[in-house]
């Protein structure tokens, strides 16, 4: 069966810096649609990584998956979001969320209703995208006036992170996508894309669906994702993340987009020896097998 379901690698946070250049690069030789970084705190700079990995690369999209509202101003968040638009049109993709609240409260930048923050900062951002001039007074987002001087050409996607039902609801009316959190069962995905579906209502056709993926392949596969989930305080088992060999992992990925999703980010194990070869696993291997 032929699925129509984009497949992207996610830099693990686990790597240096140093190491997105070639994990992208590898990526975009192995025939994959995306290449995802992240802000988990306290690693690498989505921004940075992502104009890191636009910069040695020509066709892949990349993509934040995601940027922790908290840590930024919504008018430094339009700027960099514009900014590398504009550098590499139709080539990246912003994603928000209101990001992990313990890291939130080490960094001070805790907010008390995280929601409100996500909601007042992406309607603002998107706003500020679209090349208007934005004047607000929220709880916790304050414009007076402002306006990017260096627009994107063409209103960007912009990718909102959930989780919880409320989440799910502010991301289908706010962004052009949604970002699943990591580590849900097919059941759980089929729920929270029905939900942030809704609420996206005329444009759910066009609303993207990402679902965060754990895989690994070889001996001890099921072990080693279950170990990674459970560095991240979750619960592993047959319906979380993906393992086996390509024709499995493919079935796995088939049963996602039968859900809802449009779009799997694969994230490698951090004990994954070559993130290269894991890349040319998943564009020659699985790939294939998803477009029949």
């Amino acid at each position: 069966m032929t699925v129509s379901l984009r497949l992207g690698l996610v830099f693990p946070p686990s790597l240096p810096p140093e190491s997105v250049r070639s994990a992208a690069l590898s990526a975009e030789a192995a025939g994959l649609d995306d290449f995802w970084v992240s802000e988990d705190c306290f690693k690498e700079s989505a921004v940075a990584s992502a104009v890191t990995a636009l910069a040695v690369t020509e066709r892949i999209r990349v993509g934040i998956a995601l940027l922790p509202v908290p840590l930024r101003s919504v008018a430094q968040a339009a700027m960099e979001f514009a900014t590398v638009d504009r550098l590499y049109p139709g080539r990246f993709v912003g994603g928000i969320g209101h990001g992990v609240q313990l890291w939130m409260g080490q960094a001070g930048a805790q907010a008390e209703a995280p929601l409100t923050l996500l909601r007042e900062f992406a309607t603002a951002l998107r706003q500020l995208l679209d090349g208007e001039e934005v004047t607000t007074a929220g709880r916790y987002v304050q414009l007076d006036g402002v306006a990017l001087t260096y627009p994107p050409l063409r209103p960007p996607p912009l990718l909102i992170g959930a989780a919880g039902p409320r989440s799910l609801v502010a991301a289908g009316e706010l962004g052009t996508g949604t970002l699943l959190a990591l580590g849900l069962t097919t059941e759980t995905i089929e729920q929270s894309a029905a939900t942030t579906l809704t609420a996206a209502g005329d444009r759910r056709g066009s609303h993207e669906v990402v679902a965060s993926l754990i895989v690994a392949t070889g001996p001890g596969a099921r072990d080693r994702v279950d170990a990674e989930l459970a560095g991240y305080g979750m619960s592993g088992g047959p319906e979380v993340g993906a393992v086996g060999d390509a024709q499995a992992i493919a079935e796995r990925m088939r049963e996602l987009a039968a859900a809802g999703v449009t779009t799997i980010a694969v994230q490698p194990c951090a004990d994954e020896p070559d993130v290269g070869a894991f890349a040319r696993f998943l564009g020659e291997e699985v790939g294939p097998l998803l477009r029949g």
